[in-house]
C-alpha cells in the first residue's frame, strides 16, 4: 500500500482503502435543521460520489453529525470530501444566514479491515439512530420501528424494507453475510437488529482503541506503520485548499452565461425538451456552483424533479468524455462563472 499524507491531521490515502468518515457540527450544533437540509446532503453526496468515483457503502445522517462508510478506487478521499464540506456549508450558510465553519475542524476519517470488522462497524453505523437519547429506554419494538422507518439511513434498503438508493453500493457489506437476494438482506436484517438492546462492548474498544483504524491489532499495527512513514515524509503538515473561503454563484448569472454561448434567451434555456446540451449544462453549473439543490434546479429549468436533473447530467457527462469541444466548452463557462463568483 502506497501511502499519501494530506491535511492538519495526517491522512493515509491509497487505492482501494475503505474508510469510517464522520462529519460532526462545530461546537456540537446541529447539521440539518429540516428535511431540506438532509435532501441538500444526500443530494451532493450522490453527486460528488459519482464524480470521483468514490463507492459508498453506506450512510447515516443524525442531527449534528454523519457516517460514512466508503472505498476510494482513485485514493481521493480528501478531495471527495472537500468538495462535499464546501459545496453544503455554502448551501447551508446561504439558506440560514449564517457564515464561519459549520464542520468541526477536519472530517475524521478511519482505515476499515474487512471482512468481520467491516460488518461489524456496518451494524455500528445503522443502528446510530436508536442510539440517541429519547430512545434508550423504549422497549425493543418501538427501537426497531424507528430504525426501520428512519429515512436518512442506507439501512432499509440493505434491510429489504426499502428501495435501495442508487448511489449506494451494497454488494460488498451484503456478501458477508448468508444467503442470496432477499435472503441475503434478511440476514443482514436479523445481524443488524439482533444488537437493538445490547451493546458490542468489544467492538466499541476496537472503535476507542484507535484515531487511525479499525481493525485487528496486526492491521492497526500496519496502519501505524504507514502513518509514521507519511509523518517523516511530510512536506505540507497543512492541506491550504480545505482553509479556502467557500463562495457560490448568481443562478441567474449562470443562466446567462450559458445563454449567451449557445445563443438563447433565458425563456428559451428554461424550456422544457429545447436545446438539451444547453440545459444540461446549465443545470450542472448551477448544482456544482449555487446553492440550489436539484429539485429547485428541476422548477427554475422546468425539468420536473431532481431526478431528471441528476439524470441530465449524467449524460452530460458520457457526451463530455467523448467530445473534446464540448469539454472545453464547458471548461471555459466554469471558468467565467468562477472569475464572476462573489462571497
Amino acid at each position: 500500500m502506497g501511502g499519501c499524507v494530506m491535511a492538519r491531521k495526517l491522512r493515509i490515502h491509497f487505492e482501494g482503502a475503505i474508510y469510517h468518515v464522520t462529519l460532526r457540527g462545530v461546537e456540537r450544533r446541529r447539521l440539518f435543521d429540516d428535511d431540506a437540509d438532509r435532501e441538500r446532503f444526500m443530494d451532493r453526496l450522490g453527486v460528488y460520489a459519482e464524480e470521483c468515483r468514490i463507492r459508498l457503502y453506506m450512510f447515516c445522517l443524525m442531527t449534528n453529525h454523519v457516517h460514512l462508510l466508503l472505498e476510494t478506487p482513485g485514493a481521493n478521499l480528501s478531495v471527495f470530501m472537500q468538495k462535499l464540506q464546501t459545496a453544503y456549508t455554502i448551501y447551508y450558510n446561504l439558506r440560514h444566514d449564517r457564515a464561519g465553519h459549520l464542520v468541526q475542524g477536519r472530517f475524521g476519517a478511519k482505515l476499515v479491515e474487512g471482512n468481520q470488522y467491516l460488518l461489524m462497524l456496518s451494524r455500528y453505523i445503522h443502528l446510530n439512530p436508536v442510539y440517541v437519547a429519547d430512545l434508550v429506554d423504549k422497549e425493543f419494538s418501538k427501537r426497531r420501528k424507528a430504525l426501520r422507518e428512519y429515512r436518512w439511513s442506507s439501512y432499509p434498503g440493505y434491510a429489504g424494507l426499502a428501495t435501495p438508493f442508487e448511489m449506494v453500493t451494497e454488494g460488498p457489506i451484503l456478501s458477508l453475510v448468508e444467503g442470496d437476494g432477499k435472503r441475503q438482506r434478511l440476514s443482514y436484517r436479523r445481524f443488524v437488529e439482533a444488537a437493538i438492546t445490547r451493546t458490542d462492548e468489544e467492538f466499541q474498544d476496537v472503535l476507542r482503541g484507535s484515531s487511525l483504524a479499525v481493525g485487528g491489532d496486526d492491521f492497526q499495527e500496519n496502519v501505524q506503520a504507514l502513518y509514521a512513514d507519511a509523518v517523516r515524509h511530510a512536506r505540507h503538515p497543512e492541506d491550504v485548499s480545505l482553509r479556502k473561503t467557500a463562495k457560490t454563484a448568481d443562478p441567474t448569472a449562470i443562466l446567462t452565461l450559458v445563454g449567451k454561448q449557445y445563443g438563447l434567451t433565458r425563456a428559451e434555456l428554461c424550456m422544457r425538451g429545447y436545446k438539451q446540451v444547453a440545459r444540461a449544462v446549465a443545470a450542472s453549473l448551477l448544482v456544482k456552483y449555487t446553492a440550489m439543490n436539484q429539485r429547485a434546479i428541476g422548477k427554475l429549468m422546468n425539468m420536473g424533479t431532481g431526478s431528471a436533473v441528476s439524470q441530465q447530467i449524467r449524460r452530460l457527462r458520457v457526451c463530455q468524455a467523448g467530445d473534446s469541444l464540448l469539454a472545453a466548452e464547458i471548461r471555459r463557462l466554469e471558468q467565467a462563472v468562477l472569475s464572476n463568483l462573489k462571497g
